[in-house]
């Protein structure tokens, strides 16, 4: 799928950072755009800009199918999914209530096992494709995440092996941003489901939301499998490959400092 003119893609987590640049790149490019989000006041402004605004909880399977059906009763089906919806807790796993850890799965696994449930009949139907949002967290370690992490990889497990049940009927992109300027880091939840209030470290620089969904359409179109963004994300994941225990000291020193540690 290389031409996304008046193909229909259906975004979640579509009033983030990230997600808004993914469907205002998508819609420049002459593609139909639903916004899936719970923040009905940024939805409406998007609403303004042409797409089509759904409130839907990703981790309500209900509002799933109502959402999948009104994209269809729309346009008649859906081309491109993008499971962008996510959730990040900073803090340690000893500290950690295990509530937390089930709200982070619920949001960023089983958000978009959810739709990508109530999706999936009309990609198979249009050869489609599923574009997953996960993280650098999902291909190594990542200090005071491990709830995300976890999610992360457990999206890895699913959405590579449901690209090889669906074969050449629907292609799977998987995405792993690195530090990214936006409010998702702000919403961070800490150890007992509050908001973080602890400053963020990060490794290298931010990339914008606009830069990110550029390299997303651009892997998109070139059918790429897996996309890893920033020289600091494939340095992190190449060193924890071939030097593991050297990318754990450099990256513990880096973000220990996020929960009071030195």
């Amino acid at each position: 799928m290389n031409n996304f003119q008046d193909k229909v893609v259906v975004v979640t987590g579509g009033a983030g950072g990230i997600g808004r640049a993914l469907c205002r790149r998508f819609q420049r490019a002459g593609a139909h755009v639903a916004a899936l989000d719970l923040d009905a006041d940024t939805l409406s402004e998007i609403e303004r800009e042409g797409v089509l605004a759904l409130r839907c909880d990703v981790t309500n399977a209900e509002d799933c199918e109502r959402a999948a059906s009104a994209v269809r009763e729309r346009w008649g089906g859906i081309d491109v999914l993008i499971n962008n919806a996510g959730l990040v807790h900073r803090s340690s796993f000893r500290d950690t209530d295990v509530s937390v850890f089930r709200r982070v799965m619920e949001v960023n696994y089983f958000g978009s096992l959810n739709v990508t449930k109530a999706a999936l009949e009309s990609l198979i139907a249009r050869r489609g494709l599923i574009i997953v949002t996960s993280s650098i967290a999902g291909l190594v370690p990542l200090y005071g995440r491990s709830g995300y992490s976890a999610s992360k990889h457990a999206l890895h497990g699913l959405f590579e092996t449901l690209r090889s049940e669906l074969g050449p009927d629907v292609g799977v992109l998987m995405v792993c941003p690195s530090f990214t300027q936006s409010g998702f880091e702000q919403r961070a939840l800490d150890a007992h489901g509050g908001r973080v209030t602890r400053g963020r470290s990060r490794v290298g620089g931010e990339a914008t939301p606009a830069s990110v969904a550029e390299a997303v359409f651009d892997a998109a179109a070139k059918n790429r499998r897996l996309l890893v963004l920033s020289p600091v994300g494939k340095l992190a994941v190449w060193l924890s490959r071939v030097a593991p225990a050297l990318y754990q000291r450099n990256m513990v020193k880096k973000l220990a400092s996020e929960l009071g540690q030195s």
